[in-house]
This record gives structure tokens, sequence and C-alpha cells, in this order.
């Protein structure tokens, strides 16, 4: 068992078994995700949570400015490329290097905003009244230590990712989610949401602490340097500068809707927060999981100059990501109010507040299948070097969202920021593929006939879960219990109808699934015929 364990937990994890990993695990830390937001809207007023995710605009300014940047666009390329060639010594050099750098970086920026955090939280936030923008100071104060501990868990991450061990990484996000889960089941009784910002924090550093044996197992020592000079950290510095401007200006983005959405209603900041919650989960469970596990790979080709192998890498997750989420945007849009009464429909969550949230995630789910393209994509450019375009991408995204923002939500209320990240996401995905097939081969007439069966086989589907969705009215759907039978229908008739087709169509990802069936009822063939032999 220990041996089990050992292997389970520290090793080195192929492509397809590292897509599992991350699927499996980022689609029940999802599960997590919305049980802890049942849990929130169930607990705390949703004036409150509003408050709430507010206060958690300032801590991710810093932590997507200053670390995740550095992670995804460069700290792995360059320690990859160590890694490979064998420069073991000077990789876990600039690791440290990189740690150390962080933890000062990312230390000074949380007292320098905490100190300042009362004039700082008026401006964003000006549409709350003084007593939800003292609130808004404490929590973000208390949760300014997540960064910390975000930032030194995404570079050990870094580190296993590179190293291809993904299990312990993926089981990170699911720590976090438990620990505010228990915060807001003990804690908001007697102390509120303040409670559960303080469940976040532990959550944080438990999201980091499970992560340093096994990077420690694959050899990091901390070491006591601080090389700014090494050319390593300097072309890590290089390449995260753009990508930290571009999620820097994301992070803009949220602010101005949190902004736009504190001076709606009370409630708006919950609302959009809970759907952009929700619609994430199919995004990240089937889109960011594939970027992901690939980047690595995609790393280490362009590395070798092996053109035609990258481009297989990204087309073979390009496809994927589209066999999965085309589906899922139908189902989404169609089954939006289900979806958001089962999740979060109890509690101080009223009528009023579900309908919204549905109305912001149906708008969600007409971009969802761009904005799950957009990590892989952001990430082939990543893996080339190449961190200036996706930022001037997010740039432009940033401009355009806010326009709409402010455009659409005078008279669509808070939908209007949906529909402003909709349009946003959808142009950022396509100024990122048009400008990548110029720089790799992209056989877009197969991807073309492709998304056809694909679609072709999503509308029939929506046809016949909207028929599902009829018949299940039979159900009593003023009951939980009725509304998951209409629901789970729906859902089962769909993926049943999806499947077939898409088998009939012949699509490679189905064939695949044909050829493992194949070869176990092969396997189970000869072996009876084994035995009757014998």
């Amino acid at each position: 068992m220990r041996k089990f364990l050992g292997t389970f937990f520290n090793g080195k994890n192929s492509l397809s078994a590292a897509a599992i990993i991350l699927i499996v695990t980022l689609f029940l830390s999802n599960i997590l995700g919305m049980i802890r937001d049942h849990y929130l809207t169930q607990k705390i007023p949703t004036d409150t949570l509003s408050v709430y995710y507010a206060a958690f605009r300032i801590p991710d300014l810093i932590f997507n400015t200053l670390i995740l940047g550095a992670i995804s666009a460069a700290f792995i390329p360059v320690f990859s490329a160590l890694i490979t060639d064998k420069r073991h010594d000077e990789a876990w050099r600039t690791a440290s290097s990189v740690i150390n750098i962080a933890i000062i970086s990312l230390v000074f920026s949380c007292l320098v905003l905490g100190l300042f955090m009362p004039s700082i939280v008026p401006i964003y936030v000006h549409g709350f009244n003084a007593a939800q923008q003292g609130l808004t100071v404490k929590l973000a104060r208390i949760m300014l230590l997540t960064p910390i501990f975000f930032g030194l868990s995404y570079i050990f991450g870094a580190i296993l990712n590179s190293f291809q061990r993904f299990t312990v990484y993926s089981l990170s996000p699911l720590v976090y989610n438990l620990s505010i889960i228990a915060g807001t089941l003990f804690f908001t009784a007697r102390y509120g949401v303040v409670g559960v910002s303080v469940a976040v924090v532990a959550g944080a550093f438990l999201h980091m602490a499970i992560q340093i044996p096994v990077a420690i197992r694959l050899g990091f020592r901390w070491q006591k340097v601080f090389d700014l000079k090494s050319s390593f950290v300097r072309r890590i510095g290089k390449l995260m500068l753009p990508r930290a401007l571009g999620l820097g200006a994301n992070q803009i983005l949220l602010l101005f809707f949190t902004s736009i959405a504190s001076v709606l209603s009370g409630t708006a900041v919950a609302v959009y927060n809970l759907a952009d919650n929700i619609q994430t989960m199919p995004m990240i469970v089937f889109g960011t999981s594939f970027a992901m596990a690939i980047f690595p790979t995609l790393s280490r080709k362009a590395s070798e100059n092996n053109h035609e192998q990258f481009s297989g890498y990204f087309m073979k997750s390009l496809r994927s990501i589209l066999f999965f989420m085309i589906p899922i945007v139908f189902a989404v849009y169609i089954l939006k109010e289900q979806i958001v009464r089962l999740i979060l429909g109890s509690g101080h969550f009223g009528w009023g507040q579900t309908l919204d949230t549905a109305s912001c995630l149906g708008y969600f789910a007409l971009a969802l299948v761009f904005t799950s393209l957009v990590p892989l994509l952001a990430r082939a450019f990543y893996a080339l070097h190449n961190t200036r375009i996706p930022m001037m991408a997010t740039v432009i995204t940033v401009v355009v969202s806010v326009f709409f923002g402010y455009l659409l939500t005078p008279k669509t209320g808070v939908s209007g920021l949906a529909m402003a990240y909709s349009i946003g996401g959808f142009i950022n995905a396509a100024v990122l593929y048009v400008i990548l097939r110029s720089k790799i081969k992209i056989d877009e007439r197969s991807l073309l006939i492709f998304a056809g069966k694909v679609l072709g086989a999503s509308a029939v589907m929506t046809a016949a879960m909207w028929e599902a969705i009829i018949l299940g009215e039979a159900f009593n759907l003023h009951r939980v219990w009725g509304v998951l039978a209409q629901t789970a229908v729906a859902a089962v008739v769909g993926t049943a109808v999806f499947l077939v087709l898409t088998w009939i169509l012949d699509c490679e990802e189905i064939a695949s699934i044909k050829v493992v069936l194949s070869k176990l009822t092969g396997r189970s063939l000869a072996g009876s015929t084994e035995e009757r032999g014998s």
C-alpha cells in the first residue's frame, strides 16, 4: 500500500494520465466549489456576499500580476528547459531565486496595500455604503495573506508540473475548497463572513503545504540566493512582464466590473461572481485542464524545434476541448435556471437572485467555447516563448469588455456585465487564433468538418433535452428533488443522444473509445477461447 501511494503521489504522469488526473481533480474541485457556494448563499446574506467577493479583488490583483504571470508564461518553460538539458543545479538555484524574489515582492506589496486599503476600497466599490466599505477593508486585509501562500504554492506546483507530477498539484484546489466549506459551516454562526475569510487564508496555506514534500523528493532544497544577475532569472523576468501586464489588465477588468455592479444593487456583485463561478466549472475542467496538461509537452517540443509534433499535440487538445465544450454550451443555456436553483437556491438566496444569476449564466454560456479555448491558445504562445501577443489580446479584451459593460448595464442590469465579458472572450480567442495560425500548421479543413459534426450532434441533443425538460414538468418543481429529477433526466437523455450521434459520425474522440472497447472485447473473447480450448 505504501509503495502504491508513493507511486500515486510522486510518480511521473504521461500526457494522457496527466489530462485524466487534472480533469478528474478539477471536476471534483469544481463540485466542491459549487458546494462551497451553496453553503455561502445559505449561511450569508447575499448583500454581505457582495462585500466578500469585492474583498478578493485586491489580493487577486497582487497574485495575478506578480506571480501567476511568471509561473504560467515564464518559469515552466525556463525551468523545464534546464531539467531537459540535465542542468539540475542551475534549475534548483533558479527556483530558489524566484521563490526568494517572490516572497520579498509579495510581502512588501501586501504590507503597502494593507496600509492604504481604507483609501483604495471606496474607489472601486463606491456604490457600497460606509458599513459595507468598512467590512470590505477588514476582509481584504485578512485575505492579503493569500497571495503570499498562493505565490509559493504555484511555484512549487510549476516545479511538479515540469517533472510531470500532476497528482498532488491537482489535489491542492480540493484542499482549498474544503477549507472554505469547513469555515462556512463551523465559523459563520459565530464570526460571520470574517470566519470564512480566515478559512480562505487557511486554505491557501494548505494549498501550498501539500506540494512541498513532493518538490523536496524531486530534489528541491531552498537556497539563500537572490540572483538577479542570473541569465535564467532575467529570462523569466523578461517573459513574465507581458503576461503580468495582461493578467493585471484582466484584474483591472474585474475591478471595473465590481465597481459597476456595486452601483446596480446590493446583491449585484455576488450575483455576477456566483454566475461566473458556475460557468468557469466546465471551462476549467475541459479547457484549462487540457491546456495545463499539454503545456510542458508543448514547451519541450518548442525547445526541440519539433514543429510538426507541436502542431499535432496542439490540434489534439483543441479538438478535445471543442468536443466537450460545444454540447456543454447548449446544455448550460437551456438548463441555466435549474442549475442555479439546484446549486444556490437556498437560505438567504431568493428567487429574484436566482433569476438574475441564471440570466448572467445564460450570457456567459454564449461564449463558453471561446473562453475555454483561450488558456490553450495562450499557452501555445508561452511555449513558443512569446508572451507579448497574449498580453496584447488581453488588453484589447479588457478595453472592449469595459466599454460594453458601461454600455449595456444601464438597460440590462448585472446581466450586461456577463454579456460584456462574453463579447470580450470571443474577441480574445479570435485574435489569438488568427495570429497563431500564421505561426504553426493548423489543418482547418478537418477542424471545420469535426466542429460541424459536433455542432450537428449538439443541436439534436438540445432538441432531445428540451423534450425531456417538458416531460420533466410532471415532477414537483416546487421541491428540490423535483428540479433535480427534471435536470437529471434531461442531462442523461442529452448525453446519450450526443454520444450516439458522435459515434455514428465517427468523431475521433468516440473512435478512440471504440478502439478501447474492441481491444477489451478482443481480449475477453481470446480469454474465453483459451478457456474453452483447455
